[in-house]
């Protein structure tokens, strides 16, 4: 096990249940929380059917980021229901148009040493600064603010010793891009990475928190700076000097495995189609004709990035065949850049200025055109995520992207006539907390009334776990299936607090036309009084926190998700909403199934609570059957959430 590291100091601080050993059951002490107003709905909406009058946490932020596109009435619905649940629990509400979540906090609210847990799976963004910052499902952030402790495994520890020093034009994205390249996007789960070494002293707050923003892609559980004179700069420029600790690795800290990058060594990397860990070399790539460049999003959207950008541009005209869009991650971000005059930089060259928001990273507007390629500083290239089919996004950094925006073509920054400077952290950023409402008093709270228009939804609660499991497999799916392939964002993002209505778009990808839904199929199902299940390879439910992804099908009668392997958060959300996550002992038997085959799984939670191993009989179609043993990783408490049928059963 690692010891002396800095998420050991952190973590073990925390601990408030189970052992301090290496894949065993624990229990943290959260001190923060934050939601966004695509999962924060339905995380307090869960927070109310729990009967919690007030937040428990030291500080519990909700932002509104990611619906901000007002097409109908649904997402305003959700926002007045946000902000004044937001006033009757205690919680800060950043409005609409302050800022993405990640970007905000970091700035704002984020505090060295202490725990975050949000409802967004890039919520790893506030590592940078030396915070345990982990993303969950919206149910298990409602738990946090109700006090209760929040339920991982205790990770092994990955140590990134970065040396040297990044060369010009080569940042902190492709830091992470080496990362992806070396680790992957999958067989990550269970750990935490760790970056130490004397090149860290050399990245600044901004370029670790883009760092541990993309490690998300990873499938760990976060990843995380120390807190060391540069992160005490970055607070004292954000008038928070006084929250930072120094929170260090021993000089003679173990981890379980070390990787090394020499930043002197990194050059310009890209994520090409349709995954952030296809990484390929900018010069590689070079002269591929470009139609669409956006910077921004939780990963790439600080002063520091915006800076560049605005440096490159200044005197000079975006390419004729590409549109280029900028979007601020904050508004601190914004109005600074409004009042030393880069964002008219940026406008004079022909660049579009979107609002703070999340928007084109979650398919919320400028889908890209059929067929062309599509230059992005964000941390997503999932296909069809952009809201194209068939869609060719590029995952690059700021210096990429401008480059590109104004040649037309992918282009090497180094290889523009156009020496990029080091760009300087203010000494002191602008400070204007008015988008921000803080917690009422106790008299105050008493006048405050919850509105709750006709669009929102109760959270649904499922049945208990039956005797028997008598299941047929609605779908059968490859690896990597996505948050993004089970619950589509884009245009159906704003039915999130509807769940009858989202439901109807699940697995939306994989529908075939003339054919019934896998809605539609599992409805069918459901009625027959039969149980859904759901068959997938490896790495099943990368990407996103989105508990819809578990709260839709569980809506629709899955009982079981059997998988080869699963990633961390989604597995999480299955349990809490009490679907089974099973996985194959021999994965060759992920072979042997096919669509509507029937698996039959006999005293279910006698089977469950026997030990690790369920035993199923599979049922072909044309009536022949064959066993099939699967196993579990659940504790005693998991198995009683699902035995319960999900967190909310329990009373």
């Amino acid at each position: 096990m690692a010891i002396g590291t800095v998420t050991q100091k952190i973590l073990d601080s925390h601990i408030v249940s189970g052992e301090q050993k290496e894949g065993g059951s624990i229990g943290i002490k959260i001190d923060q929380t934050l939601t966004q107003d695509a999962t924060g709905t339905m995380a307090y909406l869960e927070l109310e059917a729990m009967n919690i009058e007030s937040v428990k946490t030291e500080l519990s932020v909700s932002y509104i980021d990611h619906n901000t596109q007002q097409n109908g009435p649904e997402n305003r619905n959700d926002h007045l229901y946000l902000q004044t649940i937001a006033a009757a629990k205690g919680i800060y509400f950043s409005r609409p148009g302050n800022g993405i979540c990640h970007q905000v906090h970091l700035e704002r609210f984020g505090i060295p040493g202490k725990t975050l847990l949000g409802s967004d799976s890039h919520t790893p963004t506030n590592g940078g600064i030396g915070m345990l910052s982990i993303g969950a499902g919206g149910l298990d952030v409602a738990l946090a603010m109700a006090g209760k402790p929040f339920r991982l495994s205790y990770p092994k520890i990955t140590g990134i010793k970065l040396g040297g020093r990044l060369s010009p034009c080569v940042t902190a994205k492709d830091v992470i891009l080496k990362v992806l390249e070396i680790l992957t996007t999958k067989g990550n789960v269970g750990t935490i990475i760790e970056y130490f070494g004397e090149g860290v002293k050399t990245l600044s707050v901004p370029e670790r928190a883009t760092i541990t923003n993309m490690g998300a892609e990873l499938g760990v559980t976060t990843s995380i700076f120390p807190s060391d004179e540069t992160t005490k700069r970055f607070l004292e420029a954000q008038g928070r000097g006084s929250c930072w600790t120094k929170i260090e690795c021993n000089k003679d800290a173990q981890y379980d495995r070390i990787i090394e990058i020499n930043l002197s060594s990194l050059e310009p990397l890209a994520a090409c189609p349709s995954s952030p860990d296809n990484i390929k070399k900018i010069r590689e790539l070079k002269g591929v004709k470009v139609d669409q460049v956006i910077i921004g999003s939780c990963t790439n959207s600080s002063y520091l990035d915006l800076s560049l950008v605005s440096f490159v541009l200044k005197g000079r005209k975006v390419n004729e065949n590409v549109s280029l869009s900028i979007a601020p991650g904050s508004r601190q971000v914004m109005e600074m850049m409004a009042k030393n005059g880069s964002l008219a930089n940026i406008i004079s060259a022909g660049a579009r200025i979107l609002e703070s928001a999340c928007g084109p990273c979650i398919g919320q507007g400028l889908s890209p055109a059929d067929e062309t390629v599509s230059l992005r500083t964000f941390n997503r290239n999932f296909a069809g995520r952009t809201g194209t089919n068939k869609d060719q996004a590029y995952l690059v950094s700021p210096a990429v992207a401008v480059a590109s925006a104004l040649t037309g073509e992918i282009t090497d920054p180094r290889d523009i006539d156009i020496k990029i400077p080091e760009i300087e952290m203010p000494s002191m950023f602008l400070i204007n907390d008015n988008m921000i409402i803080s917690p009422l008093s106790a008299e105050d709270v008493a006048k405050v009334s919850i509105i709750r228009k006709p669009t929102l939804g109760n959270p649904p609660f499922n049945t208990p776990l039956p005797e028997k499991v008598d299941g047929k497999v609605v779908i059968k799916v490859g690896s990597k299936i996505t948050t993004d392939h089970i619950m589509p964002a884009g245009k159906h993002l704003k039915h999130r607090s509807n769940i009858p209505t989202y439901s109807k778009v699940v697995f939306e990808c994989f529908n075939k036309e003339g054919q019934p839904s896998f809605a539609e199929r599992a409805e069918l199902l459901k009625k027959s009084g039969k149980c859904g299940v759901i068959v997938a390879e490896e790495s099943y439910g990368q990407g996103s926190s989105r508990e819809h992804a578990a709260i839709c099908p569980m809506y629709l009668g899955i009982k079981a998700v059997i998988a080869i392997s699963m990633e961390r958060i989604h597995t999480a959300n299955l349990i809490n909403f009490g679907i089974i996550p099973l996985f194959f002992e021999n994965s060759d038997d992920y072979q042997k199934i096919e669509e509507n085959d029937s698996i039959l799984i006999e005293n279910t939670a006698i089977q469950l609570r026997s030990g690790n191993i369920v035993t199923a009989m599979l049922i072909k179609q044309d009536g022949s059957s064959d066993a099939l043993k699967l196993k579990h990783n659940l504790n005693e408490e998991d198995i009683k959430i699902i035995i319960a049928g999900g967190i909310l059963n329990q009373k």
